[in-house]
């Protein structure tokens, strides 16, 4: 019965443009929502489609059909179909917060109606613009914010309409105070987490080409780094590598995450991971890291860059093998992982110069922080 129900996906799967037919469409299907928003929560409601997906991965093909498969066709990526000055209006779908209530923040998942008209690859990021003046600017609409897209193409509804974003609350506290201040809150942040569902949104892209994953070889390695809502692209990488029946692309090869976060209440989509991690033991790996629950072999606080240094033999190996490293996340991130890499090179007697300038000639390094 529950193979059937997952074979069913790619059928049932609303393909009406209508939002709210769409809507109530997936609301009558308790195990569509497993398969297409597994979101992280403490209600009564998640642990029961907690419970569902068990089931699920029992079936015997735990793929799902998508739709439709066009998207597949073309041999470029589309690139700022809609820009700034003449943005796409599109329809907040759903907006649900990712993590428990010890996180620090607030991350919503906010999936996004484009009608399928803002076609976009997995690894590039949409523009939003939220509503008001700008100002720095009077008069003027506010700057483009750009956010990494967390889906496949296909969507969350396997159906090619809509893309989701994971957004960080962007919040300010009074450092004499210690109270948050409202004024200096990030404008497109607050304006994602708080908007409801029908709400329009403006959008322009879709944009970037480096954080595209290589397909020309689907048993290649792809080594990703992620801090916090970087985990974004990722998401869409594994969806469409364990979650997705792609006839063009069938996945062999190995991908191994590695996630930091503050804490296991922070951690981002992870049923979704823990999911391929049991489904597909030798094709995925997942690392995390959190900063405020684990020590590193030092005694201090566990960063991503500390579990890079943990498993450096073989990440340098597969490096060295053609695998593909990607880095996502905060500028923040970067300088910590790069001594680390230096370091484990050097301790290799290895130029790490040499070495990343090599990665980058061979297109097997991708960075995009922000």
């Amino acid at each position: 019965m529950i193979h059937s129900a997952v074979s069913q996906v790619a059928i049932t799967a609303p393909a009406s443009s209508d939002l709210s037919l769409r809507r109530s469409a997936l609301k009558e299907k308790s195990w569509a929502k497993v398969l297409t928003v597994d979101l992280k929560s403490n209600n009564l409601r998640s642990r029961n489609l907690h419970l569902i997906c068990k089931s699920v991965q029992q079936a015997s093909a735990p793929k799902v059909s998508v739709s439709p498969l066009k998207l597949e066709d073309d041999p470029e990526p589309p690139l700022n179909l809609y820009k700034p000055k003449q943005p796409y209006t599109a329809t907040i779908v759903s907006v649900e917060r990712l993590v428990g209530p010890k996180a620090p923040g607030e991350t919503c998942h906010i999936v996004i109606d484009h009608g399928g008209n803002v076609p976009y690859w997995e690894g590039q990021s949409y523009g939003v613009i939220p509503p008001g003046e700008n100002p720095k600017k009077p008069g003027n609409p506010h700057n483009v914010r750009l956010y990494s897209i967390a889906s496949t193409r296909y969507g969350d509804f396997l159906d090619g309409k809509t893309a989701s974003l994971c957004v960080r609350r962007a919040v300010y506290y009074d450092p004499e105070t210690g109270k948050e201040d409202p004024s200096k809150s990030g404008v497109c942040s607050n304006f994602l987490c708080n908007s409801k569902p029908g709400d329009k949104v403006l959008i322009t892209g879709p944009s970037g080409k480096i954080m595209l994953l290589p397909e020309d070889d689907p048993n290649a390695t792809h080594i990703m780094i992620a801090t916090g809502t970087g985990v974004a692209p990722f998401r869409g990488y594994l969806r469409r590598m364990f979650m997705e029946s792609i006839p063009k692309f069938k996945f062999g090869g190995l991908a191994w995450l590695f996630l930091g976060v503050a804490n296991s209440d922070s951690l981002l989509y992870d049923d979704e991971f823990s999911k391929y991690l049991k489904d597909y033991p030798d094709n995925f790996r997942y690392d995390r890291a959190l900063s405020r629950e684990q020590k590193n072999r030092n005694g201090g606080k566990m960063y991503v860059q500390d579990k890079i240094e943990e498993y450096s033999d073989e990440i340098f190996k597969l490096l060295d093998n053609g695998a593909h490293i990607y880095f996502c996340g905060l500028k923040g991130m970067m300088p910590g992982i790069q001594e680390t890499l230096k370091r484990v090179a050097e301790q290799r007697g290895e130029s790490w110069e040499e070495k990343l300038s090599q990665l980058k000639k061979n297109k097997q390094w991708h960075v995009e922080v922000y």
